[in-house]
């Protein structure tokens, strides 16, 4: 299965880097999923639980209290002012 890279950050510092299979989380305009791929965009993030599907399939559920989601044509970025796994 096709990952891209993530990577998860806060005013901390860097919090989580690696290749996923998916993200998934709460946007402005509701629930979403990033895969491999995925349309270039931006939005915001409501604070929610955020779930990483990683490379070898296994997940990882973390919690973010609102932020900025970038997608990118070859990084995802998370910016969150606190988050937790």
């Amino acid at each position: 299965m096709n990952t891209f890279l993530l990577a998860v950050s806060s005013p901390d510092g860097d919090i989580f880097r690696d290749n996923v299979r998916m993200l998934s989380l709460r946007g402005a305009e509701g629930d979403l999923a990033v895969m491999a791929g995925h349309i270039p965009f931006v939005t915001t993030v409501k604070p929610c639980d955020v779930k990483i599907v990683l490379e070898d399939g296994s997940e990882k559920i973390g919690n973010a209290d609102g932020g900025i989601l970038t997608v990118g044509s070859d990084m995802v970025t998370l910016l969150s002012g606190s988050f937790t796994f």
